[in-house]
């Protein structure tokens, strides 16, 4: 038996019209900010980054393919990885569908990660994706952007994500939640969301999530924004429809997987 509030549906219109304005308050906060990201400062790109992609060595410009906007989604798929992170991977099949919309509207994206392109592209297959994906291997590229550290970084509190200092990594690493664990998506532990890219839980938290958003003008590429961890919150579609189910995200761990391991043990 439910213990939820059973109502009429005149009971339940009150409710949802008293809802509704709240949202409709929440949707014009998020078009100020929207409005507020697009006015931050501009920061100007002088590194040479170089990238691996299917069509060969590319610099952060080519990656624009021709328009004024990049977005990059930094996908957690280090170099120890044999999988990408399943949390990015759920995110990265909902921007498969769309991403096509954005290069049709002046907006270039890309996926970066710093596995070897071979491994990127193995996984990609595997996946069923077609969106662009280039490795940053071999480079600073994520490390600049505040998605990768080093063990050393991560043994003496050198991280910086998110734009806060993290604190040293207890060693040896225990199944309790570590630092930047929210940012896939879980308070949890991570060994077993780590098992699933092949990797163990401080191997997988040396990469991190992140969006970051470029502007190319009059050849000269400008850094415009980034966001980590619950930042990427509203970019992840699964859970976009699940605040809208009856019973909303109703977690318990990590039950998520990569799209074709569901149904397996």
């Amino acid at each position: 038996m439910t213990a939820h509030v059973i109502a009429t549906r005149q009971e339940w219109l009150a409710a949802r019209l008293d809802l509704l304005a709240d949202e409709k308050a929440l949707t014009r906060q998020s078009d100020e900010l929207a409005l507020r990201r697009q006015a931050l400062p501009w920061v100007r790109i002088d590194k040479d980054y170089r990238f691996e992609t299917e069509n060969g060595s590319a610099s952060l410009v080519d990656l624009f393919k021709g328009r004024s906007q990049l977005l990059v989604y930094h996908f957690m798929f280090g170099p120890d990885y044999t999988a990408g992170c399943p949390s990015c991977s759920s995110i990265a099949d909902g921007f498969n569908g769309f991403f096509v919309h954005l290069e049709n509207h002046d907006v270039a994206f890309s996926a970066i990660s710093r596995a070897p392109l071979a491994k990127l592209q193995a996984f990609k297959q595997r996946m069923g994706w077609t969106f662009p994906w280039a490795s940053s291997f071999g480079g600073d590229f994520n490390s600049d952007f505040s998605v990768c550290f080093s063990e050393e970084q991560q043994r003496e509190g050198g991280i910086e994500y998110n734009f806060r200092r993290e604190a040293p990594l207890p060693q040896p690493l225990t199944s309790k939640t570590v630092q930047g664990c929210e940012a896939c998506g879980s308070e949890e532990p991570v060994t077993q969301i780590a098992a699933m890219t092949g990797t163990d839980a401080a191997t997988f938290t040396r990469e991190r999530p992140g969006v970051s958003a470029f502007v190319l003008d009059d050849g000269v590429v400008y850094h415009t924004y980034s966001s980590y961890a619950r930042g990427l919150d509203g970019l992840w579609g699964m859970y976009q429809w699940l605040d809208r189910a009856p019973k909303g995200r109703n977690e318990n761990g990590i039950w998520w997987r990569h799209h074709d391991r569901y149904g397996r043990s």
